[in-house]
């Protein structure tokens, strides 16, 4: 299963730059070293949180090769290959394997909207080209298209490795329609705010942006909720939900850069067309700095 292998708390990792807006790799050290101090079982990289779209592809290779380096082994490493290209996002997988990654996320093409049967013709390729698990990201707010539940489960019996999704639609259907497709497809809620309502309908975990400050917190709700004590997991969800939502009062993820910065980790520069929050933004995302700050100790 995916979760056996990644866990159940997968961070999205930032990607942090310098001032000439170049990849940070002293920052890079520092922040890896605290997601894993903090509890996250496994990194995601380049992913739309890392700003991918703005990275070259030189970039992506350098950044997961230091990754690597730098994780040495702790935890697996997730490294976001998806492309509205088949043959990119297949080379892109390949690629992965070779530098060593230990799954890859492979988004819903984008732009193109294709149907169901595109879809399914484009994780076909990719589940065909690498052995490595995927994890299909379904983010039909960010890409014009959206997965079925019953394509995730003719892809799941056809290909062994397409085993898990991403699922970011901001809806629980999916994961209602998942479970009654195929049980052996483990869902990812891929939106902070869903983590404790998707777990009450079957997911595994959750693909987070929030566990750069809160993992111990979010690996606490979902331990909680699993040993059957909602109302304390119910409590952990009410407390973090405020900072859930703050983190996308600005495009993603400029608060999250914010927070990091203001915590010491990395440096808040974004690459455009991201921007830096407005001062109504951080004003508001410093009321969760100090809070952070204690609850790291």
């Amino acid at each position: 299963m995916f979760s056996e292998k990644f866990g159940r708390l997968i961070t999205a990792m930032v990607t942090p730059f310098n001032h000439d807006l170049s990849i940070d790799f002293d920052s890079l050290e520092k922040l890896i070293n605290h997601l894993i101090e903090t509890g996250t079982e496994s990194i995601l990289v380049s992913g739309t949180t890392g700003e991918n779209p703005t990275l070259t592809h030189d970039e992506e290779w350098i950044l997961l090769r230091k990754t690597k380096e730098i994780i040495n082994g702790r935890i697996p490493i997730i490294f976001g290959a998806g492309s509205n290209s088949t043959k990119t996002a297949t080379e892109s997988s390949l690629k992965a394997q070779e530098e060593g990654a230990d799954g890859i996320m492979s988004v819903c093409p984008y732009y193109n909207k294709p149907n169901q049967e595109g879809i399914i013709a484009h994780f076909s390729a990719v589940a065909e080209a690498v052995d490595l698990p995927i994890l299909i990201y379904n983010n039909p707010g960010r890409t014009g298209s959206y997965i079925e539940a019953n394509a995730v489960s003719f892809l799941n019996k056809k290909f062994s490795n397409i085993s898990a999704v991403k699922e970011s639609s901001g809806s629980l259907d999916f994961f209602v329609n998942s479970k009654i497709e195929n049980p052996n497809v483990e869902v990812y809620c891929g939106d902070d705010y869903l983590t404790l309502p998707s777990l009450s309908v079957g997911s595994v975990g959750v693909v987070s942006v929030a566990s750069h400050f809160v993992g111990k917190d979010i690996r606490e709700l979902i331990e909680t909720f699993l040993t059957g004590k909602n109302s304390e997991a119910a409590k952990i969800h009410t407390k973090l939900f405020p900072l859930y939502k703050a983190l996308f009062k600005s495009p993603s993820p400029g608060p999250t850069k914010y927070i990091l910065s203001k915590l010491g980790v990395i440096k808040s520069y974004v690459r455009l067309p991201i921007t830096q929050p407005a001062e109504s933004v951080r004003n508001s995302l410093d009321e969760f700095v100090n809070e952070i700050a204690l609850l790291q100790g």
